[in-house]
């Protein structure tokens, strides 16, 4: 008994310790810290340290019947109070891996689960957890840091369903125009080829460098166009949303594949590559970039401008202009 007694302290413990470090002990271990606890039939003793052990599985561990049990979070300084059943509802998210176990979590000087991020949004992250619904008010002006909270938590159903929104929200802008300047030019770029241990040949090639200056006075077709796009750097792919500094002006630099170019120099020489998805094309010259654009943009309502811009323009894919009518 006396052994047992000592096993359970040590074990609580460690608890404190890694509380104080900010860090959760492991499920496995709640499960053996349970197993003691109802081993040991002192009510002096167990009724103690089982409090210790309830409070840990409030927190951590999903399978334990604690998932209705109220948990306060504080997210940048903002008190939230719900269940870990709420938490665990998208077992793939960032939250999900976090209130299983799986992802350590901090806690502030009360107590409380600390998240980093932004307070005021998470209400609306949060209520989706709850009905897995998108609930905004008619007024809202936060989108961007909406969707990047999103992002950063990885529920991917409230993602998808912001994406919605703001598809539904520029088609219920009024007129609307779109005016895209293309400029294209070739550039030689060099390189180092490895064709053997300690053996390296320098090479060199043509590629084809693309701009596009894109002007809206749909700042919503702008963000939906964002979604379609995305840079290829590093071996990633990432939204071109986060290169919009003017909500109604986007600059695109990219280049086409270079033949026998290694896939590192890319990322050496800092050249991206320009990719729409969900078709999951890369685009390696204009005409292709137009199509895909007008797809979008033709979707979302606009039309071609008739009186503008001069055919062999259009032709050239130098200038095109869009006009939507509401």
């Amino acid at each position: 008994m006396v052994m047992i007694v000592g096993n359970l302290h040590q074990m609580r413990e460690c608890f404190a310790v890694q509380a104080r470090s900010g860090d959760f002990p492991s499920p496995a271990l709640l499960v053996d810290f349970a197993l003691l606890v109802d081993s040991f039939k002192d009510p002096s003793v167990s009724s103690e340290l089982g409090s210790t052990f309830s409070v840990w599985t409030i927190f951590l561990h999903p399978s334990l019947p604690a998932m209705s049990d109220p948990i306060t979070l504080n997210v940048g300084g903002k008190l939230y109070t719900t269940s870990l059943a709420t938490l665990t509802s998208f077992p793939d998210s960032m939250l999900g891996a976090m209130f299983s176990g799986k992802m350590p979590t901090k806690r502030d000087s009360q107590g409380n689960c600390f998240i980093d991020r932004d307070g005021k949004v998470f209400r609306y992250i949060l209520n989706f957890l709850r009905t897995s619904h998108l609930d905004l008010p008619e007024d809202f002006q936060e989108m961007g840091l909406l969707r990047r909270e999103a992002d950063f938590y990885q529920v991917q159903p409230l993602i998808e369903a912001l994406q919605e929104k703001e598809v539904e929200l520029s088609k219920a802008e009024k007129n609307a125009m779109l005016n895209i300047t293309l400029n294209q030019r070739v550039q030689t770029v060099h390189f180092t080829v490895r064709e053997a241990p300690q053996i390296y040949s320098l090479s060199s090639s043509s590629m084809e460098v693309f701009n596009a200056n894109i002007f809206s006075t749909s700042c919503l077709f702008l963000k939906l166009l964002g979604s379609k796009l995305f840079y290829c750097s590093n071996g990633n792919l990432s939204s071109i949303t986060s290169h919009l500094q003017d909500p109604n002006h986007l600059t695109l630099d990219w280049v086409a594949n270079v033949e026998g170019l290694p896939e590192e120099e890319y990322t050496k020489q800092n050249l991206k590559r320009l990719w729409v998805v969900p078709a999951n094309k890369q685009i390696n010259s204009f005409q292709v970039f137009v199509e895909e654009v007008l797809k979008i943009a033709l979707s979302d309502g606009f039309c071609i401008d008739s009186s503008h811009p001069h055919a062999v323009d259009f032709m050239n894919n130098k200038i095109i202009r869009l006009i939507r009518y509401r």
